[in-house]
């Protein structure tokens, strides 16, 4: 595991050479002064009122500069790697203090469910409690705990040792079936209040702390989000040992909306979704469920298949919702949703969701919005829809709204970056393979 506190990349002479022009621009010189040495067109987009407007913007302006002295014989996805790999990943912006969050390994479910929900987080670290003061971050932290993962574990379990009686609920795929009182006793359980948060370490959903360093490259962040899956990356100060900042999929994806307009982005987001070989999956691969089967079998689908979210889908095969596993956790926290319902449906779930947060006036970000395209829209008019509604899934349909396949940011990065042969070297040793169950 030591591999992952001193890791770092071989880089090329040109890879330095546009370290140090980066790093010569920013000491020397503003975006203003340093227009003057490129062509006519990039002279007049400097202006006050085109200025960076955000952070985003800000990063997607490196990336400008450092696209603009790349070799031209270069292809637009060897020149983004060339850019990705110069810019160190303590650039990204950093979340909000109450999104970087840790739960104690001996916090019980409940507390780390009430933490999660506080927050309007999805995941956080664990910290080993047993660790020492002086441990480095590789042994300080046991893993990831997702939201979702301790909602399914918490039923699986239940079921599987007979704490209440779940005979018409999560192991029994033709059961329609639910009662509103399973879930308000589950929440009430000494099982749900005494489990600790460290002995469910290792099951769905659950993820190995893979950390980077801040002086990491924003290319191996990219790579990690898309190729190996994970869900959201902890960058870690080797300093004091802790985590410095936590990237999200929703965080890249309003990185990429901000920077739409920028030149380096234009070459490719201008292009048909259909002309950069999206989607990736066809209908027949997508993983659905029926507006009248139950809801519990849309989360059984994900957990037995290791997939995040499914398209609601009526008459056939046209997709009029979206059910993430993260909306699982309506289960727990929202218990009384259900009084009324003797039978929840995937549509009734959705709808009586909805409501809930309507009545108590709650936006939660937790709730999974559905968005659809054509595979003639543009990359850039996909990536303006999902950082519209914070999510990175989007559904594509045809003319009639028949789903024709799913595009998410993983498919998108994969468009725009590509992974350098032997690029990680011994970068997971010690981490992989992972848990049965679970993804990095």
């Amino acid at each position: 595991m030591s591999s992952l506190l001193y890791y770092s990349h071989n880089l090329s002479p040109p890879i330095i050479q546009n370290k140090l022009c980066l790093l010569l621009f920013f000491i020397t010189s503003s975006i203003s002064s340093f227009a003057g040495n490129r062509n006519l067109e990039r002279e007049t987009m400097v202006t006050e009122e085109e200025s960076p407007r955000s952070p985003e913007a800000r990063l997607g302006m490196e990336v400008e500069v450092l696209w603009d002295i790349q070799e031209p014989q270069l292809t637009p996805t060897e020149k983004l790697n060339a850019c990705f790999e110069s810019i160190p990943v303590s650039e990204f912006p950093h979340a909000s203090p109450s999104q970087v969050i840790e739960i104690k390994s001996d916090a019980s479910l409940g507390e780390a469910v009430r933490l999660l929900s506080q927050h309007r987080i999805l995941s956080a670290p664990v910290v080993d409690v047993d660790a020492p003061e002086d441990a480095s971050w590789i042994d300080r932290y046991l893993g990831m705990v997702e939201f979702a993962g301790i909602v399914v574990w918490i039923l699986h379990q239940s079921e599987k040792n007979n704490v209440l009686d779940t005979s018409d609920t999560f192991s029994q795929p033709e059961s329609p079936k639910t009662a509103g009182n399973f879930f308000e006793l589950l929440t009430s359980s000494d099982f749900y209040k005494n489990t600790k948060v460290k002995d469910i370490s290792g099951s769905f959903r659950w993820a190995p702390f893979l950390a980077l360093q801040t002086s990491n490259s924003f290319l191996t962040m990219l790579l990690l989000l898309s190729k190996y899956r994970m869900k959201s990356v902890p960058v870690v100060d080797a300093g004091d040992q802790k985590i410095d900042n936590i990237i999200t999929q929703a965080a890249v994806i309003h990185m990429l909306e901000e920077c739409a307009d920028l030149q380096w982005f234009k070459s490719l987001g201008s292009k048909k979704l259909c002309d950069l070989g999206l989607p990736l999956m066809s209908a027949n691969q997508v993983i659905k469920v029926d507006e009248d089967e139950p809801v519990l079998q849309a989360f059984r689908l994900m957990r037995q298949k290791g997939i995040g979210g499914l398209p609601v889908v009526s008459d056939g095969n046209k997709p009029v919702a979206n059910i993430s596993i993260r909306d699982i956790q309506f289960l727990l926290i929202a218990p009384e949703i259900y009084k009324d319902y003797r039978s929840i449906t995937a549509k009734n779930f959705v709808t009586s969701v909805k409501k809930y947060l309507e009545d108590n006036q709650k936006a939660s970000p937790l709730v999974s919005d559905m968005i659809t395209c054509k595979k003639e829209d543009t990359l850039k008019d996909a990536i303006i829809k999902l950082d519209s509604k914070e999510i990175h899934r989007i559904y594509v349909v045809d003319e009639e709204g028949n789903l024709e396949g799913v595009v998410t940011l993983r498919d998108i990065i994969s468009r725009i970056v590509h992974e350098p042969h032997g690029y990680f070297g011994d970068f997971f040793d010690g981490v992989l393979p992972l848990p049965a169950n679970s993804r990095v």
